[in-house]
C-alpha cells in the first residue's frame, strides 16, 4: 500500500500568503474555544513592509499539503536582535498549525530547521509569532476556556507533535486568573490600600493615569521603562523605537486610560502597568472580519466586555522587590470594581518569576493556564 503523498512549498505570492493566513480556520472549525484573529491584524503582522520587526530580522513561510489538500503551515525566523543581545545562534519557528499527523509536522519542522541551519543557527526555538514581544508559546494546560486577547490557543495534540520531533522544554509561562471573589473582597482592598499608601510614602512615589492626548511622548516613556524593567528576564529582547510605536499604534483603539498607569518619582516614570479589555469576548463572533458589518457588532458589544488582561506590570531594575506592584494591583482592582469588571488574567508570567507569581497568588489569583516554549538543537 502506497504512502499518502505529502509535499511542502514556500510561500512566494499573495495567493499562497492568503492560504497561509486562512489555514487556521480549517484546524479550528469545530473548536468552541478558538477565537478567530482579525484577518487584517494577521496580514499586518506578516507584512515585511509594515511591521518594523522585519527591519532587523527575516522570516520565510511554508505550506504543507497531504494528498493535494492543505495540511499545515510554519515559519522560520532569524531574529538578529535576539542573537546580538544574547550573543547566541538561536533561530525560531512560529505560526505553526498542523493536522494531527506526525509525518506532516515532521516535514514542517525539517524544512524550518534546514532553513535555520543554512543561516548559521544552532538551536530552533518556538513557537513565537514572530518574537517573544508578540504572541508566543504553546498552550500545554488549560484547554477548557477561550484565550484572552493576544494570547495563543492550540489543539492539545500539538504538544505530542512537537515533543515527538525531539523538542524539549525551554521555559514555561503562566496565566493567572483573578475572579470576582477577589475584585469584590472589601477586606483585601482595605489591606491593599494600606500597603499601597505605605509604599507610596516610603518611596516618595506618585501614581498617574496615562495621557492618551500626549500619545507619542507617553509611548516613549513606556518604552524606556519597558526596556529597563525587563532587561533581566529570560527571552527578553529590547524593542526598537519603531517596533514599540507599531505595537502602541495597534493597541491604541482599545486602550482605556483608567487601566494604564505610571508610577513616578521626582516626575520621572519608574514603573508602568498596562491592562486592556479582553476584546476576544467580542472578536469570537466576528470570524476574523471587522468590515463591512463586523464593526457594528464590535462597537455594540465592546461595552459588555467584563474581563481585563494585565499585560505589562514592571518597574525599573533598581526598584525591584519594593512592592510597587501592590500599588498597581490596588488601583486596577478598585477601578475594575467600579467598572463592573468580573475577572482578569495576568499574563504571561515566567515560571521562575517567583516574586510576581507569589504576589498575584497572595491576592487570590491562581495559575489556570500554562504555556511552553520549546528548544531543539540543530544537528
Amino acid at each position: 500500500m502506497s504512502q499518502p503523498e505529502i509535499s511542502i512549498k514556500k510561500v512566494e505570492n499573495d495567493y499562497e500568503k492568503n492560504q497561509f493566513i486562512k489555514f487556521p480556520w480549517k484546524i479550528y472549525e469545530n473548536d468552541a474555544y478558538w477565537v478567530p484573529p482579525l484577518l487584517f491584524d494577521v496580514k499586518n503582522n506578516l507584512d515585511k513592509k509594515k511591521n518594523p520587526f522585519y527591519d532587523h530580522s527575516k522570516m520565510e513561510m511554508w505550506l504543507a499539503e497531504k494528498e493535494g489538500k492543505l495540511a499545515g503551515r510554519i515559519a522560520a525566523i532569524v531574529n538578529e536582535n535576539h542573537n546580538k543581545y544574547y550573543n547566541d545562534k538561536v533561530g525560531f519557528f512560529g505560526f505553526f498549525e498542523c493536522v494531527n499527523d506526525k509525518d506532516v509536522s515532521k516535514l514542517l519542522f525539517d524544512t524550518a530547521s534546514e532553513y535555520l541551519k543554512e543561516n548559521g543557527m544552532e538551536v530552533i526555538r518556538g513557537p513565537v509569532n514572530p518574537s517573544t514581544n508578540d504572541e508566543c508559546a504553546l498552550l500545554i494546560d488549560g484547554f477548557d476556556s477561550s484565550p484572552v486577547m493576544l494570547m495563543p490557543y492550540n489543539p492539545k495534540y500539538y504538544v505530542s507533535l512537537i515533543e515527538e520531533y525531539g523538542f524539549e522544554k525551554a521555559k514555561d509561562l503562566y496565566a493567572l486568573y483573578i475572579g470576582a471573589d477577589v475584585i469584590n473582597n472589601e477586606d483585601l482592598m482595605k489591606r491593599l490600600k494600606r500597603i499601597s499608601d505605605m509604599i507610596i510614602k516610603k518611596e516618595k512615589l506618585t501614581l498617574r493615569k496615562v495621557n492618551l492626548s500626549d500619545f507619542n511622548n507617553e509611548v516613549q516613556r513606556i518604552r524606556e521603562v519597558y526596556n529597563n524593567a525587563w532587561q533581566e528576564n529570560w527571552g527578553f529582547v529590547p524593542m526598537t523605537e519603531d517596533e514599540f510605536k507599531h505595537v502602541a499604534k495597534n493597541l491604541k483603539p482599545i486602550a482605556d486610560e483608567d487601566f494604564i498607569l505610571f508610577a513616578e518619582k521626582d516626575g520621572k516614570p519608574i514603573g508602568f502597568s498596562l491592562c486592556l479589555p479582553d476584546i476576544n469576548q467580542v472578536l469570537k463572533d466576528l470570524n476574523g472580519r471587522l468590515f463591512p458589518f463586523g464593526i457594528f457588532k464590535f462597537l455594540k458589544n465592546k461595552k459588555k466586555i467584563n474581563v481585563l488582561r494585565v499585560i505589562i506590570m514592571g518597574v525599573n531594575v533598581e526598584y525591584h522587590r519594593k512592592g510597587i506592584d501592590a500599588i498597581f494591583y490596588q488601583h486596577i482592582i478598585k477601578t475594575g470594581y467600579k467598572r463592573n469588571i468580573k475577572a482578569g488574567e495576568i499574563s504571561w508570567v515566567l515560571e521562575d518569576n517567583y516574586a510576581m507569581v507569589q504576589a498575584a497568588e497572595k491576592l487570590g489569583a491562581h495559575i489556570y493556564k500554562t504555556y511552553r516554549i520549546f528548544d531543539k538543537k540543530l544537528g
